[in-house]
């Protein structure tokens, strides 16, 4: 059997013979998490498709899988695509057993593409995807995980849909691209050549744009509910989801895509979450020391009303990077975070207490005042200025060890992300309904968490 550290490569359980040694504990696993299912042909289905999945193979779509597990393709496709079974309470189920298995330290919040060639596909357009680091044409998928120091399992999983995949938002949004672009025409293009009259207008055929949309939406069985919702709104929907089943993050953490948005974070301290986000140099702060005062009215106020009661910073906040720059490089720590595969991670960083600001950020509705934060700076010593920023809202007694291992706890996703795609096809799904993408990546998730049980069995034989 090879595993996930050999040789940087992610191959699970190779061969039909090595499969054979865990059988008894797969059969008992998917008994387990397909009980939602109502059918024993539906369950006996699930179990397939897993043996499927952690079989090798360089593709993990369904006929391929079909071929090397000696059954008919369309009776996968049909279980997936078509078939009546509940894909929510699979997933709770998954999530209940993932977070009860390895005890997470943390929940990472994160979204990874998977790179499409048509337009068929529910979801897919030419957007940015970190994951690729470009703009392609893809599909983008929203997942919260429970992550430990060696261990990550996805908990919950959305498929972002673009504003041309929206029939209230499709149209506009294609009349804005086509301003877009003809901006950029205009300021790209000799004044020779640049368009004139009738062809410097804008002309965008709204109600083809919408019945466009209507139509890709019907054939991928888009449900009527489902529009186009910013990345941070449907990773709060899975927290609150998985809240609903009693599962609470011990903190939250994600990357700048998440932490740089004020209403992500607002969300979470409604919901007295505690996180430790990145986020970019540029964004606001106060001092720890700022000090909302009353506002002045000078009695010619509009209306001849006085202000709000509310009091207000009078002092401009500042960016993150000029705070840090403010504090110097003699204000770092040397902290080591975890041991590496080439020894002990170690590096600078420099701890502050601030006060975010900017005007989407809540203030406490007696006095004004601005919630107190950590902004934690990398600042290596080989390096002429700081290389990341965090904000997190754990407690001010938090030990800066503490701190740098949450905010450094996100790096196992990336690793089981790539077991994920590599080894368990979690971006080979080839069929284009709404359904069938969010079932098979819950399989997906269904495998992933088979091998991590394994691994954590010291009686099982399983991949290192």
């Amino acid at each position: 059997m090879r595993g996930a550290g050999r040789a940087g490569l992610f191959h699970v359980l190779v061969t039909p013979d090595e499969l054979v040694h865990v059988r008894q504990r797969l059969e008992a696993f998917a008994a387990e998490v397909f009980t939602p299912l109502a059918r024993s042909d539906q369950r006996a289905k699930g179990e397939t498709y897993l043996r499927g999945l952690l079989l090798d193979g360089r593709r993990k779509s369904m006929q391929p899988m079909a071929e090397r597990l000696g059954v008919d393709h369309q009776g996968l496709q049909q279980f997936v695509s078509t078939s009546t079974w509940d894909t929510d309470a699979v997933r709770a189920r998954l999530a209940q057993r993932a977070v009860e298995a390895i005890g997470p330290v943390a929940w990472a919040v994160d979204d990874s593409g998977f790179p499409k060639d048509g337009t068929g596909s529910p979801g897919v357009a030419r957007q940015y995807s970190g994951t690729l680091g470009k703009v392609a044409n893809c599909q983008i998928g929203v997942s919260v995980h429970a992550v430990t120091d060696t261990a990550s399992c996805p908990l919950g999983w959305r498929l972002f849909l673009p504003e041309s995949w929206d029939t209230a938002k499709a149209g506009p949004a294609a009349v804005k691209a086509a301003k877009a672009k003809r901006r950029k025409t205009l300021k790209n293009a000799p004044r020779a050549a640049a368009p004139t009259g009738e062809q410097a207008g804008v002309e965008v055929d709204v109600e083809a744009v919408t019945e466009a949309a209507r139509a890709r939406r019907d054939r991928c069985g888009i449900p009527e509910d489902e529009g186009h919702r910013p990345k941070w709104t449907l990773a709060v929907e899975m927290l609150d989801e998985l809240a609903e089943h009693g599962l609470r993050p011990p903190v939250l953490v994600a990357d700048a895509g998440y932490g740089d948005n004020s209403q992500f974070r607002a969300a979470l301290d409604k919901r007295d979450i505690a996180y430790s986000v990145q986020l970019k140099g540029e964004a606001l702060a106060h001092t720890r020391e700022a000090v909302p005062v009353p506002r002045e009215w000078s009695g010619t106020g509009r209306c001849g009303r006085p202000p709000a009661d509310t009091p207000v910073y009078t002092d401009e906040p500042v960016s993150l990077a000029r705070h840090v720059a403010a504090a110097g490089r003699e204000a770092t720590l040397t902290i080591t975070w975890r041991e590496g595969s080439k020894g002990a991670l170690t590096s600078q960083f420099v701890f502050l207490r601030v006060r975010p600001a900017g005007h989407r950020v809540p203030h406490d509705r007696e006095d004004g005042t601005l919630p107190q934060r950590w902004l934690i700076a990398e600042w290596p010593d080989d390096e002429a200025e700081p290389v990341t920023y965090w904000l997190s809202s754990l407690p001010a007694t938090t030990a800066p060890a503490d701190l740098i291992r949450y905010a450094k706890i996100r790096w196992r996703i990336e690793h089981d992300y790539r077991e994920l795609k590599t080894a368990l096809g979690l971006d080979h799904f080839e069929g284009r309904s709404w359904q069938g993408w969010h079932r098979h990546v819950t399989l997906v998730t269904a495998a992933h968490l088979f091998l991590t049980l394994l691994r954590g069995d010291p009686q099982a034989a399983a991949p290192a």
